[in-house]
Parts: C-alpha cells; structure tokens; sequence
C-alpha cells in the first residue's frame, strides 16, 4: 500500500526515530508499503518519518534500469565505520521535490542493522549507495540533506516548499 509522503517543512521530519523493540508483522508490512511507495515516487530511499512514522526503519535501491531490483529494508540501521575519503553528490529528497544540493559525505560506509527477518546484518556501502544510506539515516536522525546547505539556500528551497504546500492544499 503507497503511502503519503510528507512534504518540509513538517515539524515530523525534524524529530529523532525511535529504535524499533521488536520486528512485528506490521512493522515488515510497513517495509514493504515504504518500497512500494518508494519505487512508485520514483526515488531511491525512503525512512520512516518521510512517511509519519517516528520509528527507525529505512528502505533503498540504488539499482537504476540497469538491473533487477535489489532493495533493503533496514530496522535500527546504524553506521559503524566511515572512510575519510569523500563524495559529492547533488542530493534530492522525496520529502522536499524537485530541489536539489551538493553533499559531501564518507565515500564508504559500514552500516550494521536488523533485516526484515530479525537478523543483525553489516555490510560496507560505497558510492551512491553510500550516500543514500547516510542521507536516510540523516532521516531517522532528523536531518535532512538542505541542513548541509547555505542557510541562504535553504531558506530559499524552505520557501519554495510552503509554497508547493499551499499550491497542493488548494487543489
């Protein structure tokens, strides 16, 4: 089932994620609702307060047409080890369309969490798999990717925000 993104500002999307306790049939519906409506956006991340529940769930694919899909529904997913090398990549973000920024993040990261079967796993992400990894964590974090910006650029895509927002109320 797609579910509703939430747009910035949204005072939710600057809230910390709870960890999630313990993996319940509803939570590994709502990874699977969070891919479903990931993919149908299109994007390539999505996590849990994107979608108005405060709890620490991402999804990702980073898998473009080139491929079959390779998604990953991560529960309590956290980075344990980053290079010191860097990327810059030019974001983009479900929750604030169509705007976009250059991002500068580890170009590799180590990532542990719990799979949608309960099992802990690690794995190393690089490239753009890297970046989405940490952009959504940023997510379950309270971050979002305009926070790396000027404070003059991010109040300019704010207000291009409240404006969509209040074009999207009235129609």
């Amino acid at each position: 089932m797609k579910r509703p993104i939430l747009i910035h500002p949204d005072p939710r999307l600057k809230k910390v994620a709870a960890p999630v306790a313990d993996l319940s049939d509803d939570l590994r519906k709502l990874g699977d609702d969070m891919l479903e409506t990931m993919y149908d956006a299109p994007g390539i991340g999505l996590a849990g307060p994107q979608v108005g529940v405060l709890q620490r769930v991402l999804v990702m694919d980073c898998v473009k047409d080139d491929g079959p899909p390779n998604p990953f529904v991560m529960f309590n997913p956290e980075i344990i080890a980053a290079s010191d090398d860097t990327n810059i990549y030019e974001e983009g973000c479900l929750s604030i369309p169509e705007q976009y920024g250059e991002v500068e993040r580890p170009a590799e990261v180590e990532v542990r969490w719990i799979d949608r079967d309960g099992n802990s796993r690690e794995d190393v992400f690089a490239g753009l798999w890297a970046t989405c990894v940490q952009h959504e964590i940023d997510h379950l974090d309270g971050k979002l990717f305009i926070d790396y910006l000027s404070p003059m650029k991010r109040q300019m895509i704010t207000r291009k925000m409240q404006k969509l927002k209040r074009e999207r109320a009235r129609a």
